[in-house]
């Protein structure tokens, strides 16, 4: 059994199409030695520009989760990553996109965050301090959390 899609800012008057692609996304979720997690703000000139989110990016052809993610990170925040391992993957229905996003933990890398998009960041722990938070990453946080309850 799927798990269900997350369906963003759905508006009843305009329904969207059934046969949209699905875009796919690799997420980082970086997790520092204090438990600290890695959100981003999405830059100007993006879609839901000023949202917070984990880093990552769109998997280009032929290129596996694993090798967009070391790519999109970076790319955008100038990180070398180590291991990445899909963690969870969820489906978001944006009203722009269908979006599958294979979640990973990291706990390696080398290098100083550089925000190469004009974009923030900020180390969090549960609740985050920074808002809004873009509908995709809430139930990262809500997973994160229910670990720490086991």
């Amino acid at each position: 059994m799927s798990a269900p899609v997350l369906v963003v800012d759905a508006d009843q008057d305009a329904p969207r199409p059934a046969d949209r692609p699905v875009v796919d996304v690799a997420v980082g979720v970086l997790i520092a030695p204090d438990g600290a997690f890695l959100l981003t703000s999405r830059p100007l000139g993006k879609v839901y520009a000023g949202y917070w989110e984990f880093p990552g990016g769109k998997l280009e052809a032929g290129e596996t989760v694993e090798q967009a993610l070391r790519r999109e990170l970076q790319e955008e925040i100038g990180l070398t990553i180590g291991t990445a391992h899909i963690w969870k993957v969820s489906m978001v229905d944006y009203p722009h996109g269908l979006v599958r996003l294979h979640f990973c933990k990291v706990r390696d890398w080398t290098g100083e965050l550089q925000m190469r998009e004009g974009q923030q960041f900020g180390w969090q722990t549960l609740p985050v301090s920074c808002a809004p938070v873009l509908a995709g990453t809430v139930p990262v946080l809500e997973w994160l959390a229910a670990e720490q309850t086991v």
